[in-house]
């Protein structure tokens, strides 16, 4: 299903996503971070409907089916440096801002930050080409709103 997808995310030289493939592999990101621990949760699953809902201006059901989508292609997804990578090439660097909040929002959903969540969200942070300073003011932003 996603084997297009998934080759584009693979390929040596890869073109900049489109807005639909680009939302999808933004989605398997926060799905990616949210199994990070092992623990894919309700409260997280949840969480990820309600960024993709809000980020992309859906209905409930569409960012549904959006978020099914990128549990399936999370699964069949490449490794994070080169998932990263398009997200990089598609995406401008104050929306990659936005989509490390949004990582924090889903790691911080269930209450808990493990050292592999955080070790992930350092390294998706680097690879997404944001520098330590503005992933730190990120976080704090979504700790401060309580999300």
């Amino acid at each position: 299903m996603f084997a297009r997808l998934v080759d584009a995310l693979t390929s040596p030289e890869p073109e900049p996503l489109s807005d639909t493939d680009a939302r999808l592999a933004l989605g398997a990101l926060l799905v990616r971070v949210a199994r990070t621990d092992g623990d894919y949760d309700a409260t997280e699953s949840h969480r990820i409907g309600r960024i993709l809902a809000t980020r992309y201006d859906l209905s409930e059901p569409e960012a549904d089916s959006l978020k099914t989508d990128a549990e399936a292609l999370e699964a069949e997804a490449p490794d994070t440096v080169r998932f990263t990578r398009a997200i990089k090439d598609a995406v401008p660097y104050d929306d990659r801002i936005a989509v490390i909040e949004a990582l924090w929002k889903v790691v911080l959903a269930d209450g808990v930050r493990d050292d592999e969540e955080n070790a992930l969200l350092r390294l998706v942070a680097s690879l997404l080409g944001i520098n330590d300073r503005d992933s730190h003011i990120a976080r704090k932003r979504v700790e401060d709103a309580g999300t």
